[in-house]
């Protein structure tokens, strides 16, 4: 899904629900809006949770040694922050088709493992 789908599905919502109040333009405004909040606070190192949805996090990754494809030589892989995205477990559950009871039956199996 492009930036223009979730654009075009997120006016279709709008319109079913509210009547044909907002423009595409104007819904193509709220999306990019959100999602530069999403990256601005991001690159303010900040987490962001929307519930039911998920978290977006920033980790920080070590240095570490890696390897040139071509030459094989070493190569160190400075330390920088990478974000990262972890699903709610209602967005897991329905993704797996699955009741969140039964998301929730599974954490604990592997946690007492």
């Amino acid at each position: 899904m492009t930036k223009a789908d979730l654009v075009e599905r997120v006016t279709a919502q709008i319109s079913r629900t509210a009547g044909p109040m907002i423009s595409k333009k104007d819904c193509a405004r709220v999306v990019d809006s959100f999602l530069d909040a999403i990256k601005d606070a991001l690159q303010e190192q900040k987490n962001i949770e929307v519930r039911g949805f998920g978290t977006f996090k920033i980790r920080h990754r070590k240095t570490r040694m890696a390897r040139n494809p071509r030459t094989g030589s070493p190569v160190e892989v400075s330390a920088r922050p990478v974000p990262v995205f972890k699903p709610s477990k209602e967005l897991r559950a329905m993704v797996a088709n699955i009741d969140i009871a039964d998301l929730e039956d599974e954490t604990e199996e592997l946690s007492e493992a």
